[in-house]
């Protein structure tokens, strides 16, 4: 009996799915944190209003990190995970170890500066 052969990036869309399930949790606390009932105290309202704009930037970042990782697994499942959405080129291993849900050559994301 022959073992099945492995997806192609199986380890990579793995580690994906991870983090995204850890982003997902992360912004769902940082959503619910936002939509608690505010202190009647003003002093400790202005304390938890810069608190809830730091929790807004987190937020909106960790928005940003899911929507790159589901497009990055759709490309996985597309067989095209690796390849520069724009100009089609082979993205370098080095960039897809520091960025791995990059979807641009250093090239095209230079040029998207």
């Amino acid at each position: 009996m022959t073992e099945p052969t492995p997806t192609p990036h199986a380890d990579v869309r793995a580690n994906f799915e991870a983090r995204l399930e850890t982003l997902i949790n992360r912004v769902d606390a940082i959503e619910r944190n936002l939509r608690r009932p505010g202190n009647p105290d003003w002093q400790e309202s202005v304390t938890e209003r810069e608190n809830d704009e730091v929790l807004e930037g987190l937020d909106v970042a960790g928005l940003k990190d899911i929507a790159a990782i589901r497009a990055a697994i759709v490309r996985i499942d597309e067989g095209v995970f690796g390849m520069c959405v724009r100009c089609g080129e082979d993205i370098a291993p080095g960039r897809l170890k520091a960025l791995p849900a990059s979807p641009l050559c250093i090239e095209c994301a230079r040029a998207a500066d």
